[in-house]
């Protein structure tokens, strides 16, 4: 069976472990069509092994609803394939026209997906709302990250298969607890918060929260955003400035050791009216490190956690002490979310699984 596989969340050399997992499977012939770059992310090579990836044009460089690739028919004419999984979600220009770039012979061989994160239900402007329902009616299956997505493509009118599979897992080979695991929390304590310093996601609830915990509670942030500055003068405010580490995002080669380096990571996101969070991936991968994790109560983060660590109210930067107060209290507590974490996601969230879910899709597609 072909697959070509279009995604931009493939530049992050990370993820395409998935990749090589996917193709490892003896029925798949893989092809991954990627940019060079996708906003200030350039393509990382760390996982490409046993499959063609390929580097294509793009237009509109980090715009995500109007981004697109200009030679992707010719791309399809070369690969040829039986699968055309779209990684992207339908309302998108580039998913339109991947699925436009099809002739009608193609269309009657080839079965198209294409994958959401989208857990609100949005009426778009036109043209959004035409390419959307274009796609809806073309598509031969969806994949979905989440619970919430699924209803909300049901109610758009989407009658074929939705599978709930997450993007992307970890390789939990290489987001791996710490050698130092259960030597307790010390008389310094690293919470961490990586991701986007965006208003969303509510960093600003953490550094409230830091200005009301011990002094020996510090904080490791890393990430880039429009709220950077912001947060820094927020913090100077609040007199937390030399209890917090500020750094850059970094290579995702790179991320397994700032998680080992953590006590707890916090993702304190707050719903907004076009937005809640979609999934957390920095949960599971620090719960692949065996780092205890604490959630606001925000879109799917706590179907993502389950029983393997602590929520609060989303905004609640006093529920948000008091959780932190509780692990620095009882270590015990701490040691079980590490095991339950690193648990949770073999069994939920491998990149393995997540290669294995997505090629049994395609298995479906192709028997139809």
């Amino acid at each position: 069976m072909r697959v070509t596989l279009l995604s931009k969340a493939l530049v992050v050399g990370a993820y395409q472990r998935k990749c090589e997992l996917i193709a490892a499977h003896p029925d798949i012939e893989l092809t991954v069509l990627v940019p060079s770059a996708w906003g200030k992310q350039h393509l990382e090579r760390a996982h490409t092994n046993g499959y063609d990836l390929r580097v294509i044009p793009i237009r509109f460089n980090g715009n995500f609803h109007l981004h697109h690739y200009p030679t992707l028919a010719d791309e399809l004419k070369r690969s040829q394939p039986d699968v055309l999984h779209i990684d992207e979600e339908p309302y998108n220009l580039a998913t339109w026209l991947a699925m436009r770039s099809l002739s009608l012979r193609e269309r009657a061989r080839v079965r198209g997906l294409f994958f959401s994160w989208q857990n609100i239900s949005r009426t778009y402007p036109l043209p959004f709302r035409w390419m959307e329902h274009d796609v809806l009616h073309k598509a031969d299956a969806a994949i979905v990250g989440n619970r919430e997505a699924e209803a909300v493509w049901r109610a758009k009118g989407f009658a074929r298969e939705i599978h709930f599979i997450p993007q992307f897992g970890v390789d939990e080979g290489v987001f791996t607890p710490s050698p130092f695991e259960g030597e307790g929390w010390g008389e310094g304590v690293t919470l961490g918060y990586f991701g986007r310093l965006v208003h969303e996601k509510g960093v600003d609830i953490l550094l409230h929260a830091l200005a009301h915990l011990p002094s020996h509670v510090n904080a490791l942030i890393v990430g880039n955003g429009d709220q950077e500055s912001i947060l820094k003068s927020l913090a100077q405010e609040l007199g937390v400035t030399d209890r917090i580490t500020w750094r850059a995002q970094v290579p995702s080669t790179d991320m397994p050791a700032l998680y080992q380096k953590l006590d707890a990571l916090v993702l304190p996101s707050r719903t907004l009216p076009n937005w809640k969070e979609q999934f957390g991936r920095v949960l599971i991968e620090a719960m692949a490190c065996g780092v205890p994790v604490i959630g606001a109560r925000s879109g799917e983060i706590p179907n993502v956690i389950g029983d393997a660590g602590l929520l609060f109210d989303e905004g609640d930067a006093t529920q948000l002490v008091e959780a932190i107060n509780m692990l620095i209290a009882q270590p015990d507590l701490g040691d079980e979310f590490a095991r339950k974490g690193r648990t949770r996601v073999l069994e939920h969230f491998t990149m393995q699984r997540i290669a294995d879910q997505t090629v049994e899709v395609y298995r479906r597609l192709t028997r139809v």
